[in-house]
């Protein structure tokens, strides 16, 4: 799978049913092949509805989220896990779903794309998209607000802070720097460090939020996430 056969895919897709398909629809799919490659062609990846929404310019998002089921309804995106809340992401994979068109189809769509090529041989430039293996920042090196950043999501978040703060309760703090960011306007390259450090003037002041430990038979529990105990 790569940009190109997806690519491919689409518009085949597009050109058999024009009466489906919707600017917004292209939007939210590329969105979602651009987000892959900077995540390093992840089989399974989470897509924040928020930053989805930012970076094709939605602002209802009963909007996105037609758009999104038709997506998954037309075979192009496989969910596997629904967001929980507005600060996790719904879980995806993308589809490289050939069998949406048919034959016939990619053939005319071939020859439309030739005929207009030709008109235009003499302009032509070489177009090379860069594709990642590993993954990369959304924004590096560059002030973002929270919402903006690869963090927004909770659960990549959660992934990557360090095990000694897992203690603490990592939702409380993420959705608590999340909304003074959003509130004050505050901006940061790592936001990770910035909600490590709310958590460590807490813990100095002797008021940190702990994660909630539920008894469990279970010898494992503590080790779970708060949500899977």
């Amino acid at each position: 799978m790569d940009v190109f056969s997806l690519s491919r895919a689409w518009f085949d897709f597009s050109f058999e049913n024009p009466e489906k398909i919707k600017p917004t629809h292209t939007a939210l799919f590329f969105f979602a092949i651009e987000h892959c490659n900077r995540l390093g062609w992840k089989e399974k990846f989470g897509l924040p509805t928020q930053m989805a929404m930012d970076a094709i310019g939605i602002k209802n998002w009963r909007t996105y989220s037609s758009a999104f089921e038709e997506i998954v309804n037309w075979g192009f995106f496989r969910v596997y896990e629904r967001s929980k809340n507005q600060y996790s992401a719904t879980v995806i994979g993308i589809v490289n779903n050939t069998k949406a068109t048919t034959k016939a189809t990619t053939k005319a769509l071939s020859k439309a794309i030739q005929k207009h090529s030709q008109k235009q041989s003499k302009s032509i430039a070489v177009i090379d998209i860069p594709i990642n293996q590993k993954p990369i920042n959304i924004l590096t090196n560059k002030k973002c607000l929270m919402r903006n950043s690869e963090i927004f999501d909770y659960n990549i978040f959660y992934q990557k802070i360090d095990e000694k703060y897992k203690k603490y309760d990592l939702e409380y703090y993420h959705a608590a720097i999340l909304n003074w960011s959003d509130s004050k306007g505050k901006m940061a390259i790592d936001w990770i460090a910035t909600i490590r450090g709310a958590i460590l003037r807490d813990e100095k002041e002797g008021k940190a939020k702990m994660a909630t430990i539920v008894k469990s038979t279970n010898p494992y529990n503590e080790l779970l996430k708060p949500e899977y105990r």
